[in-house]
């Protein structure tokens, strides 16, 4: 028994190509490469220091407002809104960044979002 070689045709929205194939074959659709998409807007959840609150119950806030944040991190969360006056909780999404941000206030801390740069 003996094979055909032939050629097949594959198109694609850019260019149609020719590859060999077995008689019976499937032809091979080639994928346009897709766009890049722009990333979405990162926005940074700030928390700002207050005299209400004690140490503990801010590091213990962020950690359960927060599950990303290690005990180390809220910490130093806390400590750099303490020493400076704000401090960066986390960089993300809108989304999430806006349910951060509300919870946190929910809780008693005071929280902003400001867009990244």
């Amino acid at each position: 028994m003996s094979e055909r070689i032939g050629f097949t045709t594959s198109l694609s929205p850019t260019t149609a190509t020719q590859t060999p194939s077995r008689e019976g074959g499937a032809a091979v659709m080639e994928k346009a490469p897709e766009r890049l998409r722009k990333p979405s807007p990162r926005y940074k959840v700030l928390l700002h220091n207050d005299p209400v609150n004690s140490m503990e119950y801010v590091v213990t806030t962020l950690r359960q407002v927060v599950p990303a944040l290690s005990e180390q991190d809220a910490i130093a969360v806390m400590l750099e809104a303490h020493n400076t006056g704000v401090g960066l909780v986390i960089v993300c999404d809108l989304e999430p960044a806006e349910f951060y941000c509300e919870t946190l206030k929910a809780k008693g801390l005071t929280s902003t979002l400001e867009p990244e740069t």
